[in-house]
C-alpha cells in the first residue's frame, strides 16, 4: 500500500501523506472508506505512530480525510477537498508551465503533454 524511501530527503510524514493522497485521488481508497488506524499503519511500516498521526493531521487539514470520534479516519469525497488545495495546485501548474516555456516548450507542447499526447 505505502512504501517509505529512507533515502528520500522529504520527511517520512510527507511521504506517507503524499502516498495516501495518491491512493485517495486515484480511487484506490474509496470515499468514506476507513483508513488504517494510526497504530496499524505504524506497525505495518515499522515507524513511530506520531509520524502517522502527523500525516493524518495534514491530510485532514487539506480535506482528504475526515475523523469520526471513536470510529477513526475516513477518506473524504472529492467535493470535500479544500478549494484552497485546488488553487494551490493551479498555482503550481502555472509556475511549472512558465518554467517549461523558459526551457523552450511551446504552449501547444505543454497542453499536448497534459492531455497525454507526449511522454516525458
Amino acid at each position: 500500500m505505502i512504501s517509505i524511501n529512507y533515502r528520500d530527503p522529504r520527511p517520512i510524514y510527507v511521504q506517507i501523506m503524499e502516498e495516501m493522497q495518491k491512493l485517495i485521488v486515484s480511487g484506490a481508497i474509496a470515499p468514506d472508506e476507513k483508513m488504517p488506524s494510526v497504530r496499524e499503519l505504524a506497525q505495518a511500516l515499522a515507524i513511530n505512530p506520531n509520524t502517522i498521526q502527523r500525516a493524518y493531521r495534514e491530510l485532514e487539514g487539506r480535506g482528504y480525510i475526515y475523523s469520526v470520534a471513536g470510529k477513526g479516519s475516513f477518506a473524504a469525497h472529492k467535493m470535500d477537498v479544500d478549494a484552497g488545495r485546488k488553487d494551490e495546485l493551479l498555482k503550481l501548474l502555472a509556475e511549472t508551465a512558465r518554467e517549461l516555456r523558459f526551457l523552450g516548450l511551446s504552449d501547444k507542447e505543454i497542453i499536448d503533454h497534459l492531455k497525454g499526447g507526449h511522454e516525458a
